[in-house]
């Protein structure tokens, strides 16, 4: 049974890493908070469902082209919609953020029999079950295990051994220099969005099995958010740690605790996590010198 309920947390905190992962992409290149990024995550699943429902695509061929739709999406959002306002004051661009999520929800919304309807993800893999020394393990969440660990490992790869990938870790930790230095920053960012664009389809399409997809999921962003604070919010590998710890607490909390803790425990370890090492921990402790 404790296997199961680990089992259980460390899928669900894959799927928090995942989105925390957009968060701290985004704030590390831009500086900005995305809290449109969960809306990202739904939109990723829908995009799934539709290649299934109305193309009849097999499951993985949909999430391949999900995956890179959202991606080129991402990229939209950041040259038409936020680019225009950079160098306005934060708090204005993360407002905006905020209506991205609204105008991505309104829009599914407005989709005939579909946006106000709760949908199943037919993956192959649904309803598997494996038996390990006595103890059934759901196969949706070994898949969403797997997977994020062969993206993380994907991840790592991008930003260590290929050129775009150390030009982004370049213009995230000082884009004056990079620009100096003939770094195309502008098109980083861009290039930033669709990737956090990319990843949040990759944990849609992860946890639409597990769940259903439907116009709200993307409120799961508000439990994502916590885990790139207590993994630190400039740090990759702290996104996927604090997405596991959120997770884990999470589910614990959910079979020993009393009904209703489950969806406070998250905020109470923030608290406690802010409390203790304000900068996460992962996170570096930032200083400038005037």
């Amino acid at each position: 049974m404790l296997l199961q309920i680990i089992v259980a947390g460390l899928a669900q905190g894959c799927v928090y890493g995942l989105i925390a992962l957009g968060f701290v992409l985004i704030y590390k290149a831009t500086e900005t908070v995305n809290f449109a990024q969960g809306e990202l995550m739904m939109l990723g699943a829908f995009a799934g469902f539709a290649c299934m429902g109305v193309f009849h695509l097999p499951f993985w061929l949909a999430a391949v082209l999900s995956v890179l739709a959202m991606g080129v999406f991402g990229v939209l959002v950041e040259r038409l919609v936020i680019r225009p306002v950079l160098g306005q004051p934060a708090f204005s661009i993360v407002m905006l953020t905020f209506g991205i999520g609204y105008v991505a929800r309104g829009a599914i919304t407005m989709v005939p029999g579909v946006g106000t309807d709760t949908h199943t993800l037919a993956a192959p893999y649904r309803g598997a079950a494996f038996n390990a020394g006595g103890v059934v393990l759901a196969g949706e969440q070994l898949v969403v295990i797997a997977a994020t660990a062969l993206l993380c490992g994907a991840l790592w790869l991008l930003f260590r051994f290929t050129r775009i990938g150390i030009a982004m870790q370049a213009s995230s930790q000082n884009q004056l220099a990079a620009c100096y230095m003939g770094i195309p920053v502008q098109r980083l960012n861009g290039l930033v969005w669709g990737l956090a664009a990319a990843v949040a389809a990759v944990a849609g399409l992860l946890l639409a099995p597990i769940t259903f997809v439907h116009v709200n999921m993307g409120f799961i962003g508000l439990k994502a958010f916590p885990a790139a604070i207590v993994g630190g919010f400039g740090s990759l590998p702290g996104a996927i740690v604090g997405g596991l710890v959120i997770g884990l607490v999470e589910s614990m909390s959910g079979f020993y605790l009393p009904e209703g803790f489950k969806d406070v425990m998250p905020y109470v370890v923030v608290l406690l996590m802010l409390a203790v090492k304000p900068t996460g921990l992962f996170g570096g402790r930032a200083s400038k010198k005037v």
